[in-house]
């Protein structure tokens, strides 16, 4: 995998990302990924690729009083947003397929849009699931397909249109996982009896030029696509993105995902 596949953004995309990514796609998601988790007062939970933290938080504010939360991600830009946010929780950069921790050593593991970037997804939701205490439950989100996902479907398809291949893969790598059949297969490789269910979200951004500066600014893309790409993108994009614009001039539109959940046997 390439960096854009990884889903790796510069330090400056990450406080990008921060600041218009996760209002706009991952701030609904928290709650339903930690009410899958069965996080409670007093437990100690990992989030897996945690990014600027968005989960971790709302996992820390389930597991008090008496709990800890650990963040963990590969990215400096992600965790250094993270810290400056909430200094409070431990944030520690390592890899999803070689976690440093022993073995039963949490009693929840969450990951929120984050599995489809690991280079050996089976050995990453092994090592979660190593990691997870007897009684233990594993919660991790993914997004469903590009094809239930209409404004990224015509997002990349504008992409494709001005610039080819390359940069619109970009942004089709965060849909890699979106057949439950798939995913439910790199479970059981990974020896994980899980359930996927799958739940409607909504992706909101201001302005279709906000939505056109996050995708750019906040995602790998930053590093694909010069000042000129980038003035052209948003010249061209009006027209092929109209119909997502409400009347008050914000974009609304579907995007759904599917989280997997797993309880380890006592």
């Amino acid at each position: 995998m390439d960096a854009a596949q990884q889903g790796q953004v510069t330090r400056s995309a990450a406080d990008v990302y921060d600041e218009f990514f996760v209002p706009a796609l991952f701030a609904p998601w928290p709650v339903p990924v930690a009410q899958a988790a069965g996080i409670t007062p007093g437990q100690d939970v990992l989030d897996v690729a945690c990014g600027t933290g968005v989960l971790a938080r709302e996992a820390a504010r389930r597991a008090q009083p008496g709990g800890t939360v650990i963040g963990l991600d590969r990215n400096d830009g992600m965790l250094a947003v993270a810290r400056r946010k909430v200094p409070e929780i431990e944030w520690r950069q390592g890899q999803a397929e070689a976690l440093p921790f022993a073995d039963g050593r949490f009693d929840a593991v969450v990951s929120q849009f984050g599995l489809m970037f690991f280079e050996d997804r089976v050995l990453a939701l092994s090592e979660m699931w190593r990691v997870l205490r007897p009684g233990g439950r594993l919660a991790v989100a993914v997004w469903d397909a590009l094809e239930r996902t209409p404004g990224y479907a015509a997002m990349t398809a504008l992409l494709q249109r001005l610039f080819g291949e390359r940069i619109a893969d970009a942004l089709r790598a965060p849909y890699a996982l979106g057949d439950p059949e798939a995913l439910a297969a790199l479970a059981a490789n990974a020896g994980i009896p899980a359930q996927i269910t799958t739940r409607q979200g909504t992706a909101r951004f201001p302005s279709i030029g906000a939505w056109v500066h996050t995708d750019v600014k906040g995602w790998t893309l930053a590093d694909m696509i010069d000042d000129g790409q980038y003035r052209l993108l948003q010249q061209e994009a009006p027209g092929a993105l109209a119909h997502f614009v409400q009347p008050d001039g914000t974009i609304v539109f579907d995007a759904p995902a599917h989280i997997l959940c797993a309880t380890r046997a006592g």
